[in-house]
């Protein structure tokens, strides 16, 4: 049953990395996540960049509370859940967010800029 929530800012998005990492097109919905701002990561593993069609990536980090980024909240499976780990780097981090609709998701931050008291995935 596909009852957990992932926001995502970045290839995960994109159908063509959607197809190689769950197999298949997802639905989402938009939202958006308060307190944080994009900037970028480049990425190293090849299945990752050959997957996006790119080296940069986009990654979250702390910003002030009015800032905010919009994305797409998908609902997944732990099947799915435990292949969008394998899909991102050591340069990201899975944490339980707030969104802005009010519902909380799994959403991937830049590791470095990870805040204190937020739920880590284990």
């Amino acid at each position: 049953m596909a009852d957990i929530l992932l926001f995502s800012y970045g290839t995960l998005r994109q159908p063509e990395v959607q197809r190689t990492v769950f197999g298949r097109e997802l639905d989402g919905r938009p939202d958006a996540i308060v307190g944080y701002q994009l900037g970028e990561v480049t990425i190293t593993d090849a299945a990752v960049i050959a997957a996006s069609g790119s080296a940069v990536h986009p990654a979250l980090v702390s910003a002030d509370p009015d800032s905010g980024v919009n994305g797409t909240v998908f609902a997944l499976t732990a099947t799915d859940l435990a292949a969008a780990d394998d899909y991102e780097v050591d340069d990201y981090t899975r944490v339980l967010l707030p969104l802005r609709s009010g519902a909380k998701a799994w959403v991937y931050v830049l590791a470095a800029a990870t805040p204190d008291g937020v739920d880590h995935a284990g």
